[in-house]
């Protein structure tokens, strides 16, 4: 398991996959999801059954160490590129419906970003942020990551056409001392 001193990120597991779908399944958090459908369980089920052979993600369980290594949310590193090196963060909190809160996701972001870079060498780490994610676009800018660039009508929710914008962190841009998360 990855820790700091509150979150711990672990291996998903069978126990996980009914809150993680629960989580998935809820409107305000779909809207942030490339997956625009419900999932069902044998949906979701099949997903873990994928996500357990597919060398090009990285999924994790978010924890709550001080109770009991308690479920929280998920996250990961996903459409991994091993050749040049770069991968793209997924992230939510789904404990009390907190989606990207101020106090667990940046934590799991941070651990995530040292795995990414420290552990398995990433060179880049990138996110995509619709124009209405304004939690996910705080906490790119939070931790230094970089506009790269804007997809026009790259999404579409509640009837209307929005922006994707493209977020980069560089290898050499992280460092070893990312900002703190308080």
């Amino acid at each position: 398991m990855i820790t700091d001193d509150v979150v711990g990120l672990r291996a998903i597991d069978n126990a996980d996959l009914h809150y993680l779908m629960r989580w998935r399944n809820d409107p305000e958090f779909r809207k942030h999801f490339r997956e625009y459908r419900e999932l069902a369980g044998p949906q979701q089920a099949e997903w873990y059954q994928n996500i357990l052979k597919d060398p090009h993600s990285i999924i994790f369980s978010i924890v709550l160490l001080a109770d009991g290594n308690r479920l929280i949310g998920a996250c990961g590193l996903t459409y991994i590129n091993w050749v040049v090196r770069h991968a793209e963060i997924s992230l939510y909190i789904g404990h009390n419906s907190l989606y990207l809160d101020e106090m667990y996701a940046p934590r799991a972001w941070k651990l995530l970003m040292t795995y990414g870079f420290n552990t398995i060498g990433m060179n880049k780490l990138w996110v995509e942020a619709y124009e209405f994610d304004g939690r996910r676009i705080a906490l790119c800018e939070k931790f230094g990551f970089h506009l790269d660039g804007v997809l026009r009508d790259n999404a579409y929710y509640d009837g209307q056409w929005a922006n994707s914008h493209i977020y980069s962190l560089l290898a050499a841009e992280y460092g070893n001392s990312p900002p703190e998360t308080n």
